[in-house]
């Protein structure tokens, strides 16, 4: 009896165990892709994303520095756009953003459907998503920079 339960159960579960814990501790670390020469889809879908957090990532790190300029030109004009009923400089920016959030990810939507129900679909909307993002933050450096 004892037996038959290690054949049936314990050493199955043990197995599992194993497989699951070592699949976990790979998941941890970070894959080996040379994006570069990426050639497999996975990898390709990959170095997508890398390259989509690095433009968010730069995104987001310019958004602070526009906001403040949005805010001290506001400053500057006093109370001007609470007098004449209008949102102020950093108020339109706020709702440009949002706006363009919300045009990225519907236009790279779009265009991923050149693809529709193949596996380039979803890398296509994620490169479309990294074009328009790396176009916003050269239009905030712009904005920074004074010449725009």
């Amino acid at each position: 009896m004892i037996h038959r339960l290690a054949h049936t159960v314990l050493i199955p579960g043990i197995l599992a165990f194993l497989v699951i814990g070592a699949a976990a501790e790979e998941a941890d670390q970070e894959p080996e892709v040379d994006c570069e020469n990426a050639v497999a889809q996975v990898e390709i879908n990959y170095c997508a994303g890398e390259d989509l957090a690095k433009a968010d990532a730069t995104l987001n790190a310019l958004w602070p520095e526009v906001v403040a300029k949005a805010k001290a030109f506001d400053a500057d004009q006093g109370t001007i756009y609470a007098d004449r009923g209008v949102p102020s400089s950093f108020e339109a920016l706020r709702t440009a953003q949002r706006a363009w959030i919300d045009f990225r990810d519907r236009q790279c939507e779009y265009e991923a459907y050149e693809y529709f129900g193949g596996t380039m679909q979803p890398v296509a909307g994620v490169i479309c998503q990294t074009r328009l993002t790396e176009e916003r933050n050269a239009y905030f450096r712009e904005i920074l920079s004074g010449s725009n």
